[in-house]
């Protein structure tokens, strides 16, 4: 269980709490602009804060959703780019880091090279696929895949032991359906009908472009049915998105010898041994149900198994490959599935690859230029200063007994916060970079990476290891390790202004640290104890009242309805954890808040014409402005955790009183709730 959600910088939260006045000449920090103030913020209060913002910032071609988080993120590329392309404009020392970043971004930008070669790049692996001839080939062939980061049928991670998260094991969990969603491949709606008709289109044409088709001596359209068997037969073993959020669902301790037995032909004693764990004696089996129904595909039709190889080939390298591909793939992921209407720029989507592949090299240069250490050292205190808010929460929650109020406050006050960039950075001295092509540097990037991941099995979690970059645009709650993490790339504006009062600030980053925090006592965080180890530390009424109050915020959400087309309605239980979040962060920030304002530190008083409260709440939502497509929103719907950006703004802020007050929301208005409705949890 990973939970992300953005957070930013505050630097100036601490100016008054360091020398014990309020720095003078502060704004509101409040842009109108942003704002449709003809709205009224008791019927409509997204509208209300974000309708300029939205107005200003139309949906381009190229996305399908755009906000202020990917505005942010606009901004991070184009600094990123300039890093890059510096260093790629110039000749460095054979295999350094400088030297792998211009290979890389260098042979990614040359679209003469990668169109001339077309699909040269995986014509051999695609030839060694279509001569396999049985069942034993189609399992060594699988294990080679997935040493190159290729991976039908399931993938294998390295994650703590939920038994023992000092320690870190092998996982094996289902991956093997490129839709990304079982209901794609399951629901009989026209519009997943339509997505399944588009995506076999797909599949067929890049088995043409890839010349598969000729190889196997089928037709393209045949290969593509063949592909649509096997994934379908994989959704429906698949578990569903609600369960996979269940962590005693998803944990299934095994031997080795026990998951040979339960696939006998995906002989994982030889898998282990050749990726490179001979000696493992036990794992995770997230899903045992998918594995045989897997291992019973893998020993079936011997033809239909090497199409679906051949496709996962084949989709893996299209990004990389010319641009025939590259459109045949954005017109299914892009379009159909998003709305998209234009691909990124090529710049964006290299700079992107150059990214993945060497993030944390590309991050420590990043730093270096754009975050200052005086960042990282104000956002530890800001932290702090929630931390205490949220402890208050715990004490004065009338739900909890004191035993439990207890163990919540030893885990609160155990959680590893990381912010900025990590202490010790990776060492990329063994990856290869080379002239060859761009899909061979993928291919060895991938093979780097999995041989990194391999070693972290079977011996102790490092728990000062990042699992983001320190550019990356998020934040995220790990509860095996019990730490919160945000990057450098999101503590920078629009999320904090230094030159406004800090009610502004406590609106925006506050909440969104408040939120990070709440994930550890949120629906599945608070089944981990402050180790970070699956363990129920709950009193069975707690335990009871919490649930009680959390199924309030998963029926509020269940009954609202995203799309006419077709009819859809938000997923409460699928969001729950988010949904808890968002307004734990509300209520905690909001409490900080006030602490802040009792001390001098926050002006109590009106600027601009709107109190300190209503700051805060202007700010919450401007955190969530965007515009957003219709296929966007069906395809978030099914696979995003995180309730639409106008949810989390209109159906999140009737459950917090403060709210209510803050604007005078009346009974009859449409944001109003009656305090006895409201969740509150923390």
């Amino acid at each position: 269980m990973k939970k992300t959600l953005i957070a930013v910088m505050a630097l100036g939260l601490f100016a008054a709490c360091n020398n014990g006045s309020k720095a003078p000449e502060l704004t509101s920090g409040i842009d109108k602009s942003n704002m449709d103030t003809t709205a009224n913020p008791a019927d409509n209060f997204y509208q209300y804060a974000c309708g300029g913002w939205m107005e200003k910032n139309p949906l381009t071609d190229e996305y399908s959703r755009y906000g202020s988080f990917d505005k942010l993120g606009e901004d991070n590329r184009e600094q990123l780019k300039s890093l890059i392309e510096e260093i790629a404009a110039n000749k460095h020392e054979a295999n350094s880091i400088p030297d792998k970043i211009a290979t890389l971004y260098n042979m990614g930008m040359d679209s003469t090279t990668l169109n001339n070669q077309g699909a040269q790049p995986i014509e051999g692996m695609l030839k060694n696929i279509a001569a396999l001839a049985t069942t034993d080939d189609l399992q060594k062939e699988m294990t080679n895949l997935h040493i190159n980061g290729i991976n039908p049928f399931f993938g294998l991670f390295a994650e703590a032991d939920y038994n023992d998260s000092k320690m870190t094991i092998a996982w094996l969990w289902q991956t093997g359906i490129a839709m990304g969603d079982r209901d794609y491949y399951l629901k009989d709606d026209d519009h997943n009908k339509e997505l399944r008709a588009k995506y076999t289109e797909m599949i067929a044409n890049m088995f043409t472009l890839s010349g598969y088709d000729k190889m196997a001596n089928k037709s393209a359209e045949e290969l593509a049915q063949m592909v649509m068997y096997v994934e379908t037969r994989l959704a429906k073993a698949s578990y569903d998105k609600e369960a996979l959020r269940d962590p005693y669902k998803t944990f299934h301790k095994m031997t080795v010898e026990e998951t040979d037995a339960l696939a006998k032909d995906m002989k994982f004693a030889e898998y282990f041994k050749a990726i490179g764990l001979p000696e493992m004696k036990s794992l995770n089996v997230g899903q045992p149900e998918y594995i045989t129904e897997a291992n019973e595909i893998l020993k079936g039709d011997v033809e239909k198994v090497k199409a679906y190889f051949a496709w996962n080939v084949i989709n893996t390298a299209a990004g990389y490959l010319s641009d025939d591909f590259v459109k045949e793939s954005f017109k299914f992921y892009g379009t159909a599935l998003s709305g998209k209407e234009e691909m990124r720029p090529r710049w964006k989507r290299v700079t992107g690859t150059v990214d993945g592949a060497l993030g944390e090299a590309v991050g420590q240069m990043y730093v270096e230029k754009y975050f200052p250490k005086e960042a990282k050292d104000r956002m530890l205190t800001l932290v702090d200063n929630l931390k205490t808010a949220f402890g208050e929460r715990i004490q004065a929650a009338a739900w909890m007994n004191d035993t439990t109020k207890q163990k919540a406050l030893e885990k609160l006050g155990t959680i590893l916060v990381k912010v900025g960039y990590p202490d010790k950075w990776r060492d990329y001295s063994g990856l290869e970079i080379k002239g060859d092509s761009y899909f061979a540097n993928i291919l060895r990037s991938n093979q780097f990476d999995i041989a990194y991941m391999i070693n972290k099995i079977d011996k102790p979690t490092d728990k000062t290891e990042w699992l983001m970059t320190p550019q990356t645009v998020n934040a995220y709650y790990n509860p095996t390790t019990n730490e919160i993490c945000f990057p450098a790339g999101i503590l920078q504006p629009p999320f904090f202004d230094m030159n406004a009062d800090d009610a502004v600030n406590y609106g925006a980053i506050g909440v969104v640290i408040g939120h990070e925090m709440t994930h550890g006592f949120d629906d599945q965080g608070r089944q981990y104890d402050k180790d970070g180890n699956l363990k129920d530390w709950w009193t069975a009424g707690d335990a009871e009242n919490f649930t009680n109050n959390a199924q309030v915020l998963v029926d509020w959400f269940n009954a609202i309805k995203v799309s006419d087309n077709p009819e859809t309605y938000a997923n409460g239980k699928f969001t729950l954890g988010e949904n808890i979040a968002d307004n734990g962060g509300l209520q905690i920030s909001y409490q900080a808040m006030q602490n802040a304002i009792a001390k001098g530190q926050v002006n109590g008083e009106e600027m601009d014409g709107f109190s300190a409260a209503q700051r805060f709440f202007i700010a919450y939502a401007g955190v969530w402005a965007g515009n957003i497509r219709e296929q966007e929103i069906l395809r978030l719907t099914a696979i995003d955790p995180h309730s639409l950006g106008r949810l989390r703004v209109n159906a999140t802020l009737p459950h917090i009183a403060a709210f209510i007050q803050a604007f005078d929301v009346k009974e009859g208005d449409s944001m109003y709730l009656a305090p006895e409705k409201q969740v509150v949890l923390w």
